[in-house]
């Protein structure tokens, strides 16, 4: 990605203090299934480490730890029964949720050779679950179970862990980088309107006003002509270019991109939401013609370029880029009533890691809807399970997520040169329109290959914000 954060997960084990004295070789038998476990997380987030925890002032400790790091998740690890003032002070001053893991070392017990140490240590799958959710509960907070067995490896355990890893991601990348707006929403599509010091209020997300002007003159000093050339093959190697591509086609193109990169480095920009509405003549039609590749380029490296202005489905868009490696921006396109299939999609930038076969570019002289005319690009999504997410808010200004799952199946296409796709629902085309529309998700959506609102549901409870599942 251009601009790389990394998840801070807060992790900690309890046991019962009570019970190291009594039995020996429950410490280190305890330390070994601790350290054991810690490996099984992704090295793509950083630990924060706050120990075996067996008294209210470990607990007290890890959770001073956990806050000063601004952790985005905590994981906890019941290595036997413990009581929940083990738990609570490490977590009362967060707002973030308690993922408790619940693992059992042994697969089943050997029932005639067990003794009590070895039930403690080795099967206790443990009873205190209910306990920590119990109390909370009653705090006020957000929280998640897994359980299963250490013994063998898990792989359920394993995806579900992961799936949090990816969730805390998305807060890390919300937390740590910027939204850059570049002019103002599509004038009248009142859904997208957005008040930007909510957005940061509640979804930590901070947005930098940028106006065109600044943007039109962007690659003026952009002249290294070695690091064009290895641009333009990018662009080249990336879509297929109606008419045949060349480096000379796409040179002007290759500084604007490089141009964006550099800005998007110095910004720390992780979303960009424009629309431009003016006459796109001189630089200002230079640009517009070739901004929808531009951003393509950009998606490609993890940025979430939103045309229209489109705040929310940037946000949309990350999400997906972050835990599915893809996001497309999309919307109800037409339905094929004789096949029961929506047909979804969006003209502007898309992101190539969706596209099944190399995306293709073509030049028109009008652009439906906005001014001027230039490069637009096709992508081919991939057949097979579909996720779609939308971002929207309630006339309080809190945010919903609303998602759904379908199947990308075979068939024609539009060729007119936007991304659309075929997507079956297990309710049906016209029952899932009306449910759809029924959510209120404003007329734009992300796209990712797969089934992902398990996940989904992983980062809308970091987030503290509802989800409204329409099928899946």
């Amino acid at each position: 990605m251009l601009v790389n954060t990394k998840a801070r997960i807060g992790v900690f084990s309890i046991a019962l203090g009570a019970y190291l004295p009594q039995f020996p070789s429950l410490a280190p038998e305890f330390e070994a299934q601790y350290d054991a476990f810690k490996k099984t997380l992704p090295d793509t987030v950083e630990l924060v480490d706050g120990g075996m925890v067996t008294t209210k002032e470990l607990a007290q400790a890890a959770g001073d730890r956990f806050r000063s790091a601004d952790v985005d998740l905590v994981i906890l690890q019941l290595l036997t029964y413990a009581t929940s003032y083990n738990m609570l002070p490490a977590i009362r001053d967060l707002d973030v949720p308690v993922v408790l893991v619940n693992l059992q070392k042994k697969k089943a017990p050997d029932y005639e050779n067990t003794d009590t140490a070895t039930w403690l240590g080795q099967l206790y799958a443990c009873g205190a679950v209910g306990e920590m959710v119990a109390d909370l509960e009653r705090a006020g907070k957000r929280h998640g179970v897994i359980t299963g067995v250490a013994e063998g490896g898990d792989p359920q355990v394993q995806a579900e862990l992961e799936g949090w890893c990816r969730a805390a991601q998305v807060r890390r990348r919300f937390r740590d980088t910027n939204l850059a707006q570049i002019g103002r929403p599509y004038p009248g599509m009142m859904d997208l309107y957005i008040d930007e010091t909510n957005l940061y209020h509640r979804m930590f997300l901070y947005t930098k006003q940028f106006d065109w002007e600044r943007m039109w003159a962007i690659a003026d000093d952009i002249t290294e002509e070695a690091a064009i050339r290895k641009k333009a093959g990018d662009i080249l190697d990336t879509f297929d270019i109606e008419g045949g591509g060349s480096v000379e086609k796409v040179w002007d193109m290759a500084k604007y991109v490089l141009a964006f990169e550099r800005w998007v480095k110095e910004e720390q920009i992780g979303f960009i939401a424009s629309h431009y509405d003016g006459f796109a003549q001189g630089k200002a039609g230079v640009l517009d013609s070739m901004l929808i590749p531009a951003f393509s380029m950009l998606i490609k490296q993890g940025v979430a370029c939103a045309v229209e202005g489109d705040i929310k489905v940037a946000m949309a868009m990350s999400i997906l880029k972050t835990i599915a490696g893809a996001g497309q921006l999309s919307e109800m396109y037409s339905i094929d009533f004789e096949k029961d299939i929506c047909i979804i999609g969006h003209s502007g930038s898309g992101d190539a890691d969706i596209s099944e076969k190399k995306p293709t570019m073509k030049i028109v002289p009008v652009f439906h809807g906005k001014t001027g005319g230039g490069y637009l690009t096709q992508f081919y999504p991939r057949l097979g399970p579909v996720t779609y997410l939308a971002i929207t808010q309630d006339r309080d200004g809190r945010f919903k997520f609303v998602v759904a799952e379908g199947i990308n199946e075979e068939g024609p296409i539009f060729t007119f040169g936007d991304t659309n796709m075929r997507t079956r629902f297990r309710c049906g085309a016209r029952e899932f329109c009306s449910r759809w529309s029924e959510a209120g998700p404003t007329h734009h959506m992300a796209a990712a290959p797969g089934r992902h609102i398990d996940t989904i549901l992983k980062v809308a409870k970091i987030f503290d914000v509802p989800v409204e599942v329409v099928v899946r």
